[in-house]
């Protein structure tokens, strides 16, 4: 599976801070087996994320986009909003299982507004800006993304158990 990288960042985009987060997430996306075609450091921008992340998922290239940043309360945290512009279907859970998950470590996960949907064949999930979280939540979700993308691009059925897919594939 390939994917993309999307850090949203005023100061990373400006040159006044190093951006951390973007390359942890490609490193640990390449540990896990994808091949990571694209890093893009972008700025807090509403239209220029949506740009960016209609321009990848469009491009049929990508089967995934982490973005990173520009998930909390901040006036210019815009990167769900970005990401809901684009996305045709929602997949909530996602965000969801991250939250609940990073609940354990800190409770100021409560405040992260991440989202994640899909686009085409594309799948965006937004990931915060900090380092530390971007860890904590590709633990949570790396283990189960790669199911999700296989169905998603038609390379297997979504089916209830092994026995489910037995039974539809007519080989029991």
């Amino acid at each position: 599976m390939k994917a993309a990288v999307i850090t949203a960042s005023d100061s990373g985009y400006q040159g006044k801070r190093e951006d951390k987060s973007g390359p942890l997430a490609a490193r640990r996306l390449i540990e896990a087996g994808y091949e990571v075609t694209e890093r893009r450091l972008l700025p807090d921008d509403r239209g220029r994320l949506a740009e960016a992340l209609r321009e990848l998922a469009d491009g049929g290239e990508v089967q995934l986009i982490l973005t990173t940043g520009g998930t909390g309360f901040s006036p210019r945290d815009w990167t769900p909003e970005a990401t809901m512009d684009v996305v045709e279907r929602p997949a909530p859970g996602i965000a969801e299982a991250m939250r609940a998950y990073s609940m354990k470590i800190t409770g100021r996960a409560m405040l992260s507004r991440a989202a994640a949907g899909i686009r085409g064949r594309t799948l965006i999930v937004n990931l915060p800006g900090s380092p530390k979280a971007v860890g904590e939540c590709l633990d949570c979700i790396l283990p189960e993304l790669s199911h999700g993308l296989r169905i998603l691009t038609g390379e297997e059925q979504d089916c209830a158990g092994k026995a489910d897919c037995a039974r539809r594939e007519g080989s029991e």
